[in-house]
């Protein structure tokens, strides 16, 4: 069973620093995963790229030592289900407002009799059925990562840290910004500082935090208010900005 790095360095709180990716072109994923990132997500919820589409992604990506997240649309078992026998060992839940919800997604990462996921034998994850007692030792190498991203999710932050399974919070600044009024204005200063105050709660409750931080002020607060695992681009904002600063563009300008 492959060790899952990414979980190991969360469980010490040791810093992980990744990029966002809404691209789904696997020699893309290629070019960026050996750029010495530590994580890379993938993201289901708000690209193209879908529970399916994601395979290439995932492959395109085995050859580095970076590690893959997968967010799925949505608290779904059957497509938890689906990325999972993928061979995806962690993967970010968005939308999780409560413990309830956190211990579904558990028990959506989790075999029978504790959980609820399917059984299959010749799937990528159990190495097309070459890793022996896969099914029972599954959950140690597995991560499941929740979001709190409204403001009834903030204030159920302590509950959902004390659901056993979760593994880390993610903090989501747009969708935060969206539920306090302030819809499309993730770097509000109330935005902001209520992204830091969810951070050092997290923090406190014993989990390591999480979030997507493109906003450089946020990135560095978030980061000394104590962030494990920190997204501060995302691959199509990086290429967007990149084709803008470069010749081609200044030359019609």
């Amino acid at each position: 069973m492959q060790k899952n790095e990414f979980k190991a360095a969360l469980a010490e709180f040791r810093r992980q620093d990744g990029l966002w990716c809404m691209t789904g072109d696997p020699l893309a994923i290629e070019m960026m995963s050996g750029m010495g990132f530590d994580w890379m997500l993938f993201d289901t919820e708000h690209s193209p790229v879908d529970a399916v589409s994601v395979l290439p992604l995932l492959q395109a990506a085995a050859a580095s030592p970076v590690h893959p997240i997968v967010r799925p649309t949505h608290l779904n078992a059957a497509e938890i289900k689906k990325i999972l026998d993928l061979g995806a060992q962690t993967l970010l839940i968005p939308m999780i407002d409560s413990a309830e919800q956190a211990a579904h997604a558990v028990a959506c990462m989790t075999y029978p009799p504790k959980g609820i996921r399917g059984v299959s034998g010749l799937s990528r994850a159990t190495r097309f059925g070459t890793v022996q007692g896969y099914h029972a030792r599954a959950s140690e190498e597995l991560c499941l990562l929740v979001q709190v991203e409204s403001v009834a999710a903030v204030d159920q932050i302590e509950a959902i840290a004390a659901v056993p399974g979760v593994d880390g919070m993610f903090v989501g600044p747009a969708d935060l910004a969206a539920s306090m009024g302030y819809p499309g204005e993730p770097s509000h200063p109330e935005v902001k500082d209520a992204v830091i105050a969810a951070i050092r709660r997290i923090r406190a409750a014993g989990k390591p935090p999480g979030v997507l931080a493109v906003d450089p002020d946020l990135h560095a607060r978030a980061a000394e208010a104590g962030a494990v695992f920190i997204s501060g681009d995302i691959d199509m904002m990086a290429l967007r900005k990149g084709l803008l600063s470069g010749p081609g563009l200044a030359a019609k300008r």
